[in-house]
């Protein structure tokens, strides 16, 4: 980037609506990449899209082929991360787990975060007994452990991976639905949500116009900091054997596979639990840049 080009963008009076837009997005950009721990939990992310996007071709073998003459081997030259029960090669299956892994996390991603959008906002804009019934609503799945109540939707469902996915998403709406509200209630009152109420907009344009964006930046960073708990609830129903079902390289699934193994042949069970937790930690760090960048409050006090 040219010095011309970094000062447009930096300037302090900027000339047009696009170029403040620009100028905040690259401010945004600096703070991020200044914490490095974010910048690590980005790379880790951007690598597991490329990995799971390219799963075909970086993929040593096929990760459903069965070798029982090469079951349960260590790690070697010729699997790097050694073979399960069956004989199937754990990197090759960890690849087109990953695959598995951005499909749930992207789909709840997409559904809850909506869902308690929708249902946070119209509660503390509307008020009166339209917010005391959703709020209640909201209590009640506040009030069971989301893995339980997950459980108990896959239970009704039937075991795989797409009424996993529905679970997860029925199940974790409620606290964005709560941050929401709560972002609504400071704001509905303000004098620019007053002065476009005079100008003739109704409650729906003030609602998509005025109070969703200013509550997106708060979810974002939930929806980041939330994606840790999504895929172990993910792999906790993979490890009950209602999430994903066999043969599919679940790393859930994978550890209840060597769950019987574990102390003789702990690589069965170490290499997707490995996996998760290294996903697990990098959505963590990037959700804790991302609240450096987005929190109108400051981030960190």
């Amino acid at each position: 980037m040219t010095r011309t080009t970094r000062a447009w963008l930096l300037s302090d009076a900027p000339q047009t609506r696009r170029q403040a837009r620009l100028g905040a997005l690259y401010q945004g950009w600096l703070t991020f990449r200044a914490n490095r721990l974010a910048m690590v939990g980005l790379a880790i992310l951007v690598l597991l899209v490329l990995v799971a996007g390219f799963a075909p071709w970086i993929a040593p073998q096929n990760p459903y082929a069965q070798n029982l003459a090469q079951r349960l081997q260590p790690p070697s030259a010729q699997h790097w991360l050694g073979t399960d029960a069956l004989g199937r090669d754990i990197l090759s299956r960890l690849i087109f787990g990953s695959r598995i892994t951005l499909f749930i996390v992207g789909t709840v991603a997409l559904i809850a975060p909506v869902i308690g959008l929708f249902v946070g906002t119209v509660a503390g804009f509307a008020g009166g007994w339209v917010d005391q019934v959703l709020m209640r609503i909201t209590d009640i799945f506040l009030a069971f452990p989301k893995l339980i109540l997950a459980l108990a939707f896959v239970a009704a469902l039937g075991p795989g991976i797409g009424n996993a996915v529905l679970a997860l998403a029925i199940t974790s709406w409620p606290p964005y639905a709560r941050l929401a509200r709560a972002e609504t209630l400071t704001i509905r009152r303000a004098d620019y949500i007053a002065a476009a109420r005079l100008q003739g907009a109704g409650p729906l344009r003030l609602l998509i116009g005025h109070v969703w964006p200013l509550c997106v930046s708060s979810l974002i960073v939930r929806v980041a900091l939330d994606m840790a708990g999504i895929i172990l609830s993910a792999a906790g129903l993979g490890f009950l054997g209602l999430g994903a079902q066999p043969p599919m390289p679940e790393w859930g699934a994978m550890i209840s596979d060597g769950r019987s193994y574990i102390l003789d042949f702990w690589w069965v069970a170490a290499m997707p639990g490995l996996a998760i937790f290294v996903v697990s930690l990098a959505f963590n760090l990037l959700g804790d840049g991302l609240r450096d960048v987005l929190d109108p409050r400051g981030g960190r006090e």
